[in-house]
């Protein structure tokens, strides 16, 4: 990509030096306190950059030159198929497809046709449990197999993929060509922790599939994202699994352009808006170069992709937020390229998902194609200097995983020798980290949490998957509320103590700890009315201004104490300009370990 082939989208007026960002930015963030009065405005890119946990750093605004030496992108519906597998959208937008599971067949029957009446274009039909392949015909009753694709997804993928073609025949119908047969034995023993499974079956699924005129396999990548893997390594491990697919069909005597088309590829969609974006189309570059690699016809190689909403990122507690999450991961979806979409029900982490649960999923992708019209452009983040740049890191990124995963001897030795869940449980610590330092926020559960919420009660889903969920630490600690609260030990007026108070509040409550508030103070001697009006609590958490702090923090500290607290907590940085750190126990502050504090909290409570 070369400066010359970018269109100049803004006028004389509205272009703007590097340098005259540099100093807007620097001006704002010298008001907010986050660059130093002498520091050059150059600083404030350093400032505004982020590193992901694949190591690539997002900058802060993307330039002509920092695009300038990457590879050619190429045109939508052309090699490398960045920009989208197909010259077009089609009409209908993506491909809306629910997850129906964990039920018995009569109810999996009236939930895939409400589905299909609601605007589903499709059905992912997860068996096991209560839904054996025998039950096939019930569960597909009244569903029109020739309009509506099929994505089946087994313990036995043959006898299933034998039970959906006898389907079809019985009712004197062939399948949609964009139906699945669903075969993923390496994703299988990943969900497992099992060793993986040869690959055997791939060779008669993919006969029973060309016979009916669908594709076979699912490399489904969402298995290490739900274990924790990065963006770079769900790319990583979906490229090894599908050469080893690949590898397996051509070894059992098809041509590689008759092999490609019956794979089809699913990755997780986060509400990590660009990210995601970035990752669909990384994904489809990185596809077409291994099949190019294998000596395909440059068409073949265009990756179709299944993007679902991401498991881990939803939170059991203020569910409803999930909403929003899967929202704006879906717009990712949509907007980077997915073939098919599944919106999870926002409830889908406490069970099976309600009626309006199902109801919500399935209009979110409607309302952003028929209202929001987020498909009516092919690649809409085409051209985007910081779309291209972040899309280019990726891809590397999840090349160097594949490279290790075919250094180890492949994704089956790579699973075997434990060397690929190592570094995704590396990567998930350094994730569980930053969400106990809330650098990572999870709104309703690590930032304002909202403890008087009314849970949500569902039904156990027998086929809900292992997840590490991003905030589970901070959920176990909501399934257990400390049995007392905290008494917040506000200094001076509501106007001066809010802002601390609030982060106090609001800090406690992510780990389950209800406070109490002295309100609006004078004095050491009307907080202590306060305090003993309230039984006492044995923690104290002092809340005021640094002025505050040093006139009269340390007395009322000291009275405190004496009055029976047990343990004091400081809302800010102890100092000497403040109240010294001698005399609190604990303090938090912005950046703190919330986790630790709040375990340690608790225990001190208990």
């Amino acid at each position: 990509m070369t400066a010359e082939n970018l269109l100049a989208l803004a006028g004389p007026d509205d272009e703007h030096t590097q340098a005259e960002w540099e100093q807007a930015a620097a001006t704002a963030l010298r008001k907010a306190r986050r660059l130093p009065e002498g520091a050059p405005d150059s600083a404030a890119w350093g400032r505004l950059t982020h590193t992901t946990l694949d190591g690539i750093a997002v900058a802060p605004l993307g330039t002509v030159e920092s695009v300038r030496d990457l590879p050619p992108v190429g045109a939508p519906g052309h090699a490398p198929f960045t920009r989208g597998r197909l010259p077009y959208r089609p009409e209908h937008g993506w491909d809306i497809r629910s997850h129906v599971g964990g039920l018995d067949p009569k109810r999996a029957n009236e939930e895939a046709l409400l589905d299909l009446e609601g605007g589903v274009t499709s059905l992912w039909l997860q068996l096991g449990g209560q839904l054996t392949p025998t039950d096939l015909s019930t569960v597909l009753k009244g569903v029109l197999l020739d309009v509506a694709p099929v994505i089946v997804d087994a313990p036995d993928p043959l006898a299933a993929a034998r039970a959906l073609v006898a389907v079809a025949e019985d009712q004197g119908i062939h399948l949609h060509q964009d139906s699945n047969l669903g075969c993923d034995p390496i994703g299988a023993a990943v969900r497992a922790d099992g060793h993986p499974r040869s690959a055997g079956q791939l060779t008669e699924l993919a006969e029973v599939a060309r016979s009916a005129g669908v594709r076979a396999i699912v490399v489904d990548a969402t298995v290490v994202h739900d274990l924790g893997a990065s963006d770079g390594q769900e790319l990583g491990y979906s490229l090894a699994v599908g050469a080893a697919y690949l590898r397996a069909l051509t070894a059992a005597g098809q041509a590689v352009d008759d092999a490609l088309p019956l794979i089809e590829f699913r990755y997780a969609a986060t509400d990590e808006q660009f990210p995601t974006i970035a990752k669909l189309r990384a994904a489809r570059r990185l596809w077409a170069r291994v099949s190019e690699l294998s000596g395909s016809s440059s068409e073949a190689g265009a990756q179709r992709q299944h993007a679902v909403t991401s498991r881990p990122m939803m939170s059991r507690y203020d569910p409803y937020v999930n909403m929003l999450r899967t929202t704006v991961a879906a717009f990712a979806a949509g907007v980077g390229g997915a073939d098919a979409v599944t919106v999870l029900p926002f409830d889908s982490p406490l069970g099976l998902p309600s009626a309006l649960g199902r109801r919500n999923a399935r209009n979110t992708s409607s309302l952003l194609i028929a209202e929001s019209h987020v498909a009516g452009v092919t690649d809409p983040a085409g051209g985007s200097y910081a779309a291209e740049l972040l899309t280019d890191g990726l891809a590397r990124a999840g090349w160097a995983q594949f490279q290790a995963i075919e250094a180890a001897g492949g994704i089956e030795a790579a699973l075997s020798d434990g060397s690929l869940r190592g570094r995704i449980d590396e990567v998930a610590a350094r994730r569980t980290d930053q969400v106990a330092h809330r650098s990572r926020q999870i709104t309703g559960l690590t930032e304002f949490p909202n403890l008087e919420e009314t849970p949500l009660q569902r039904d156990s889903d027998p086929m809900a998957r292992q997840v590490r969920r991003y905030g589970a630490a901070f959920e176990a600690l909501r399934d257990e509320p400390a049995t007392h609260p905290v008494f917040l030990a506000t200094l001076g007026t509501v106007a001066a103590h809010t802002a601390r108070a609030s982060f106090a509040a609001n800090l406690l409550a992510a780990g389950g700890i209800p406070v109490m508030t002295a309100g609006a103070t004078e004095g050491v001697e009307s907080l202590l009315r306060a305090y003993e009006a309230q039984d006492e609590p044995p923690v104290v958490c002092v809340c005021g201004t640094d002025a505050a702090y040093l006139e009269w923090g340390a007395e009322a500290v000291a009275a405190l104490r004496q009055d029976g607290a047990r343990w004091v907590i400081l809302a800010g940085k102890p100092g000497e300009r403040t109240i010294p750190a001698d005399l609190v126990d604990d303090s938090a502050a912005m950046g703190l370990d919330a986790l630790a504090f709040l375990t340690t909290t608790r225990e001190k409570l208990a």
